[in-house]
């Protein structure tokens, strides 16, 4: 799988550009059968063995979930019909509220694997909010560890964040910005060596690094 998984790579970062150029149901249409077999098809097999390292290295089962290239263009001002990128998640099969999904995504500006609770609603929001207030000291320091480690930065995966603080925090509280959140996940670019460490060996490896550093979040 490693020379698979470096091949659909390649070959995405190839396709997505033109795509791009060419968003359209008409231009996509003769290429499609390119896409399932150089990108999607591998992404399909990709997200599977990951999902297994991930169940290894969590001691839960996670779900694979490849994304659509077709864009839900319903409620959006952009009416591109296709996504210009590849995107995977892992959710944990247990389906606990705060337990944190795992996310790769490749497009010709990023190529990030990331971690982290996509959408807080509910008890689990007024949890994670309560979390903050108590221990976003420790929340922050574990988050800049990450950065400093692996380069990880707060992800935009996930709800956008409030404009003001929820009540009944206050608008200067000092972590005001992490309780605006209804997410809270960060991502860490692909090691400038992960040909040589290896298709999805390579991504899990990458992935118990930023395990690590945003363990205490």
């Amino acid at each position: 799988m490693a020379d698979g998984f470096e091949q659909m790579v390649d070959a995405a970062l190839a396709f997505f550009p033109k795509l791009a150029a060419n968003n359209s149901k008409e231009w996509f249409d003769p290429h499609k059968t390119h896409y399932k077999e150089a990108i999607a098809a591998p992404a399909g097999f990709f997200a599977d063995l990951m999902a297994e390292d991930l169940a290894r290295l969590t001691g839960k089962p996670h779900s694979p979930k490849v994304f659509r290239i077709y864009r839900d263009v319903r409620f959006s001002k952009d009416k591109t019909p296709l996504n210009t990128h590849l995107h995977v998640m892992w959710g944990p099969a247990d389906k606990d509220a705060l337990a944190p999904s795992w996310f790769w995504g490749l497009s010709p500006d990023y190529f990030i694997l990331g971690m982290g609770v996509m959408g807080l609603q509910g008890e689990s929001l007024t949890r994670y909010r309560g979390f903050v207030d108590s221990w976003g000291d420790g929340v922050q320091e574990a988050l800049d560890g990450a950065a400093a480690s692996v380069g990880a930065t707060m992800s935009d995966w996930g709800p956008d964040p409030l404009k003001k603080v929820p009540k009944p925090y206050a608008a200067d509280h000092p972590h005001a910005a992490l309780l605006k959140r209804k997410a809270l996940a960060v991502s860490a670019p692909m090691p400038g060596d992960w040909r040589e460490a290896g298709g999805p060996q390579g991504v899990s490896g990458d992935g118990e690094r930023v395990a690590a550093r945003v363990g205490d979040v």
